[in-house]
């Protein structure tokens, strides 16, 4: 397969201004891994260890004080439309029916109207939105509007997909239906996707790996294979098998916490 995303020696530090001092943080130290075309990535670690601000360099909204970050061979210099996200929270123009915000990106590249209502069609369905689409972000729940988030980042068809602890937010059931349905959907369309979480069952679940961060400074501890086929349903959850994954990669964690491991 072919590497999409690669990390390279990637270290950040944060440098804040507090009275007449001058406060740093060291949030990462080298940081490297691939990500190939099509793979579903995890990336899981204790709260403060860089999680979130890799994703936000891979974005483009930030960048690495050393090392590279490269998209498809090219140094990441900033945002761009070849990068789907999704946060914790949905972020949905409350002025906008479901239509309209899924339509929005498509608006902003210049799409005409014809095929955006065929694309959005598209990916109502696809998210199990059928009947929806007048509707207002103020009268849909916490996981009606996630849905909303992944059909507006899937619509712009990005190269790569990312996601912020996208089911966060939620409470438990929602979030096992939302990932029954991510993996439904990504299954559709194969986009290569990295996912931020600190939920374990959620990134053996979802990902192909899991990459495991060790505490501030965040560095990679771990690279955790998930040997399960596709698709995954219910029974998984429940077998042997998934249960021994989650033990291997809570033994994992604890090391990068630096937590003793009997």
């Amino acid at each position: 397969m072919t590497k999409i995303l690669t990390l390279k020696n990637v270290s950040k530090t944060f440098t804040v201004k507090k009275s007449r001092a001058y406060s740093t943080t060291h949030a990462l130290e080298d940081v490297s891994f691939d990500v190939e075309d099509g793979e579903f990535i995890a990336i899981i670690g204790a709260s403060g260890c860089g999680k979130s601000t890799i994703l936000r360099m891979i974005d483009g909204l930030d960048f690495p004080t050393r090392g590279e970050i490269r998209l498809r061979g090219e140094i990441v210099t900033g945002p761009g439309p070849d990068r789907g996200v999704v946060f914790q929270q949905p972020s949905l123009l409350p002025w906008r029916t479901v239509q309209r915000n899924i339509e929005f990106g498509l608006e902003c590249n210049g799409m005409a109207a014809a095929e955006r209502q065929d694309r959005v069609a598209q990916y109502v369905e696809l998210v199990g939105l059928g009947g929806f689409e007048g509707h207002y972000p103020a009268q849909l729940s916490g996981g009606m509007q996630q849905r909303v988030g992944l059909a507006r980042a899937y619509a712009v068809d990005p190269g790569i997909l990312l996601l912020d602890e996208p089911f966060g937010a939620l409470d438990a059931q929602t979030r096992v239906v939302l990932q029954t349905e991510l993996e439904r959907v990504w299954r559709a369309e194969r986009k290569t996707t990295v996912l931020i979480t600190h939920d374990m069952e959620e990134a053996v679940y979802l990902a192909d790996r899991v990459i495991v961060m060790g505490n501030r400074p965040g560095r990679v501890t771990d690279i955790i294979d998930v040997p399960f086929g596709r698709p995954r349903g219910e029974e998984l959850r429940a077998s042997a098998e998934f249960g021994e994954l989650k033990q291997q990669l809570w033994r994992a964690l604890q090391r990068g916490m630096g937590v003793g491991v009997a």
